[in-house]
Protein backbone atom coordinates (compact mmCIF):
# COMPACT_ATOMS: atom_id res chain seq x y z
CA UNK A 1 0.00 0.00 0.00
CA UNK A 2 1.46 3.29 -0.80
CA UNK A 3 1.30 5.67 2.03
CA UNK A 4 1.59 8.90 2.70
CA UNK A 5 5.10 10.89 2.90
CA UNK A 6 5.41 13.23 6.01
CA UNK A 7 6.68 16.78 4.82
CA UNK A 8 9.09 18.99 6.26
CA UNK A 9 7.00 20.83 9.40
CA UNK A 10 5.88 17.84 10.56
CA UNK A 11 7.31 16.70 14.10
CA UNK A 12 8.43 13.24 13.70
CA UNK A 13 10.87 13.98 10.92
CA UNK A 14 12.53 15.77 14.18
CA UNK A 15 12.58 12.67 16.47
CA UNK A 16 15.19 10.57 17.02
CA UNK A 17 13.68 7.14 16.26
CA UNK A 18 13.39 4.37 18.60
CA UNK A 19 15.01 0.73 18.33
CA UNK A 20 12.71 -2.02 17.71
CA UNK A 21 13.14 -5.66 18.24
CA UNK A 22 12.07 -8.34 15.54
CA UNK A 23 8.74 -8.92 17.22
CA UNK A 24 7.89 -5.81 15.54
CA UNK A 25 4.01 -6.28 14.62
CA UNK A 26 3.74 -5.55 10.79
CA UNK A 27 7.20 -5.61 9.89
CA UNK A 28 6.96 -7.66 7.03
CA UNK A 29 4.19 -5.49 5.72
CA UNK A 30 5.60 -2.43 6.77
CA UNK A 31 8.90 -2.86 4.64
CA UNK A 32 6.88 -3.74 1.71
CA UNK A 33 4.41 -0.85 2.11
CA UNK A 34 7.91 1.64 2.48
CA UNK A 35 9.27 0.24 -1.06
CA UNK A 36 5.87 0.43 -2.48
CA UNK A 37 5.95 4.20 -1.68
CA UNK A 38 9.41 4.97 -2.15
CA UNK A 39 9.37 3.41 -5.66
CA UNK A 40 5.63 4.95 -6.43
CA UNK A 41 7.78 8.18 -5.24
CA UNK A 42 10.60 7.79 -7.39
CA UNK A 43 13.39 8.16 -4.30
CA UNK A 44 16.48 6.02 -3.82
CA UNK A 45 15.87 5.91 -0.48
CA UNK A 46 12.87 6.17 2.63
CA UNK A 47 13.13 5.85 6.81
CA UNK A 48 10.29 5.13 8.85
CA UNK A 49 9.79 8.99 10.03
CA UNK A 50 8.72 10.02 6.58
CA UNK A 51 6.12 7.62 6.79
CA UNK A 52 5.39 8.99 10.21
CA UNK A 53 6.64 6.23 12.29
CA UNK A 54 9.53 6.89 14.86
CA UNK A 55 11.77 3.77 14.61
CA UNK A 56 14.87 2.85 13.39
CA UNK A 57 14.64 1.75 9.91
CA UNK A 58 15.43 2.55 6.38
CA UNK A 59 15.76 1.46 2.80
CA UNK A 60 17.49 2.20 0.14
CA UNK A 61 18.21 1.38 -3.43
CA UNK A 62 20.96 2.77 -5.46
CA UNK A 63 20.54 0.01 -8.24
CA UNK A 64 18.38 2.43 -10.04
CA UNK A 65 21.07 5.19 -10.42
CA UNK A 66 23.45 3.49 -11.39
CA UNK A 67 25.63 4.15 -14.88
CA UNK A 68 24.18 1.42 -17.46
CA UNK A 69 26.54 -1.78 -16.63
CA UNK A 70 27.39 -0.77 -13.22
CA UNK A 71 23.91 -1.81 -11.32
CA UNK A 72 25.90 -4.46 -9.47
CA UNK A 73 27.68 -1.62 -7.62
CA UNK A 74 24.58 -0.57 -6.28
CA UNK A 75 22.82 -1.59 -3.44
CA UNK A 76 19.10 -2.36 -2.42
CA UNK A 77 18.52 -3.42 1.28
CA UNK A 78 16.82 -2.64 4.64
CA UNK A 79 18.53 -1.09 7.61
CA UNK A 80 16.97 -1.75 10.78
CA UNK A 81 18.22 -0.18 14.55
CA UNK A 82 21.60 0.66 12.42
CA UNK A 83 24.59 2.04 14.07
CA UNK A 84 27.41 4.50 12.38
CA UNK A 85 30.50 2.61 13.21
CA UNK A 86 32.83 5.09 11.45
CA UNK A 87 32.78 7.33 8.57
CA UNK A 88 36.12 8.31 7.11
CA UNK A 89 37.61 9.54 3.53
CA UNK A 90 37.54 13.22 2.33
CA UNK A 91 34.05 14.57 2.57
CA UNK A 92 32.43 15.28 -0.99
CA UNK A 93 29.72 17.44 -2.39
CA UNK A 94 26.78 15.70 -4.17
CA UNK A 95 23.27 17.29 -4.48
CA UNK A 96 20.77 16.02 -2.66
CA UNK A 97 17.31 16.29 -2.41
CA UNK A 98 14.60 14.46 -0.63
CA UNK A 99 10.88 13.21 -0.53
CA UNK A 100 9.91 14.84 2.54
CA UNK A 101 11.27 18.15 1.26
CA UNK A 102 10.07 18.13 -2.42
CA UNK A 103 12.13 21.01 -5.08
CA UNK A 104 14.41 21.78 -2.56
CA UNK A 105 18.20 20.49 -3.31
CA UNK A 106 21.38 21.58 -2.35
CA UNK A 107 24.78 20.23 -2.85
CA UNK A 108 26.04 18.48 0.90
CA UNK A 109 29.53 17.05 2.38
CA UNK A 110 29.16 14.18 3.31
CA UNK A 111 32.35 11.25 3.55
CA UNK A 112 33.19 9.02 1.04
CA UNK A 113 33.14 5.73 3.29
CA UNK A 114 30.73 4.63 6.02
CA UNK A 115 31.39 2.00 8.39
CA UNK A 116 27.22 0.55 9.49
CA UNK A 117 26.08 -2.17 11.87
CA UNK A 118 22.45 -2.94 11.46
CA UNK A 119 19.89 -5.82 11.15
CA UNK A 120 18.46 -6.19 7.49
CA UNK A 121 14.91 -7.45 7.39
CA UNK A 122 15.17 -10.93 8.87
CA UNK A 123 16.84 -9.51 11.65
CA UNK A 124 20.03 -10.84 10.66
CA UNK A 125 23.03 -8.50 12.06
CA UNK A 126 25.59 -7.12 9.52
CA UNK A 127 28.00 -4.95 9.96
CA UNK A 128 29.81 -3.81 6.25
CA UNK A 129 32.10 -0.39 5.17
CA UNK A 130 30.30 1.64 2.15
CA UNK A 131 31.84 3.79 -0.20
CA UNK A 132 30.94 6.54 -2.36
CA UNK A 133 26.59 7.15 -3.80
CA UNK A 134 26.10 4.26 -1.60
CA UNK A 135 27.69 5.64 1.30
CA UNK A 136 25.94 8.62 0.47
CA UNK A 137 22.50 7.78 0.62
CA UNK A 138 22.48 5.63 3.80
CA UNK A 139 23.95 8.31 5.37
CA UNK A 140 20.57 10.66 4.48
CA UNK A 141 18.47 8.05 5.05
CA UNK A 142 20.65 7.38 8.60
CA UNK A 143 20.16 11.09 9.39
CA UNK A 144 16.77 10.49 8.84
CA UNK A 145 16.20 8.14 12.06
CA UNK A 146 18.43 10.68 13.91
CA UNK A 147 15.91 13.79 13.07
CA UNK A 148 18.27 15.76 11.03
CA UNK A 149 17.18 16.56 7.66
CA UNK A 150 19.59 17.14 4.75
CA UNK A 151 18.52 21.12 4.56
CA UNK A 152 20.88 21.51 7.84
CA UNK A 153 23.82 20.71 5.73
CA UNK A 154 23.19 23.28 3.35
CA UNK A 155 25.55 26.12 3.58
CA UNK A 156 24.00 28.75 5.33
CA UNK A 157 23.29 30.56 1.64
CA UNK A 158 21.66 27.91 0.47
CA UNK A 159 19.43 28.20 3.65
CA UNK A 160 18.53 31.66 3.39
CA UNK A 161 17.46 31.07 -0.38
CA UNK A 162 15.30 28.02 0.07
CA UNK A 163 13.60 29.20 3.65
CA UNK A 164 10.36 30.49 1.32
CA UNK A 165 10.26 27.03 -0.67
CA UNK A 166 10.33 25.15 3.08
CA UNK A 167 7.92 27.35 4.70
CA UNK A 168 5.32 26.47 1.70
CA UNK A 169 6.21 23.20 1.99
CA UNK A 170 5.62 23.29 6.01
CA UNK A 171 2.09 25.42 5.05
CA UNK A 172 1.01 22.47 2.19
CA UNK A 173 1.45 24.91 -0.84
CA UNK A 174 3.10 22.59 -3.14
CA UNK A 175 1.96 19.61 -6.02
CA UNK A 176 4.12 16.86 -5.79
CA UNK A 177 3.37 13.66 -7.58
CA UNK A 178 2.99 11.60 -4.93
CA UNK A 179 0.96 11.58 -1.45
CA UNK A 180 1.78 13.75 1.44
CA UNK A 181 1.02 14.93 4.90
CA UNK A 182 1.72 17.86 5.72
CA UNK A 183 2.11 19.51 9.35
CA UNK A 184 -1.15 20.88 10.92
CA UNK A 185 -0.55 24.66 11.35
CA UNK A 186 -2.06 26.69 14.03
Amino acid sequence: MILPIYAYGQPVLRKVAESIDQDYEGLEQLLADMWETMYHAQGVGLAAPQIGRAIRIFLVDTVQIQEEGKEDEGIKQVFINAQKIEEAGEPWAYEEGCLSIPDVRGDVKRPAQLKIKYYDENFQEHTKVFNGVNARVIQHEYDHIDGILFTEHLKPLKRRLVKRKLENIKKGKIAPDYKMKFARLK
